[in-house]
């Protein structure tokens, strides 16, 4: 897959104190390379009144595909939380670059 991300929506959801979000957007980026697409992305605080529906309610941080996340996770119910991924290295408080890959490849 190469070219730009037209096609595809990707949304980076957070809590503005998130220890987990530097490494979210370092391995999103490693995604995007890996793939060819453009570094674009929508990024939404999770207290944000604009945010979309779609991206309410998520833990932090929540990667989304074309309003899909990228751990196959549904909105959850009450307030924020934090987030943890099952990865290939073990447990990680951010999707690893292949579960990323792996959703756009999915999703778009």
């Amino acid at each position: 897959m190469t070219g730009s991300s037209e096609d595809v929506c990707v949304e980076l959801v957070y809590d503005s104190d998130c220890p987990n979000v530097d490494q979210a957007r370092a391995n999103l980026r490693g995604a995007l390379r890996a793939l060819g697409l453009s570094m674009n992305w929508n990024e939404w605080r999770s207290d944000d009144p604009m945010i979309p529906e779609h991206a309410r309610r998520r833990a932090s941080p929540t990667i989304l595909v074309n309003g899909r996340d990228v751990g196959g996770e549904e909105a959850i119910d009450g307030t924020a939380s934090c987030r943890l991924y099952a990865t290939r290295a073990g447990v990680s408080g951010a999707p690893d670059v292949e579960t990323i890959v792996a959703a756009i490849r999915r999703h778009s």
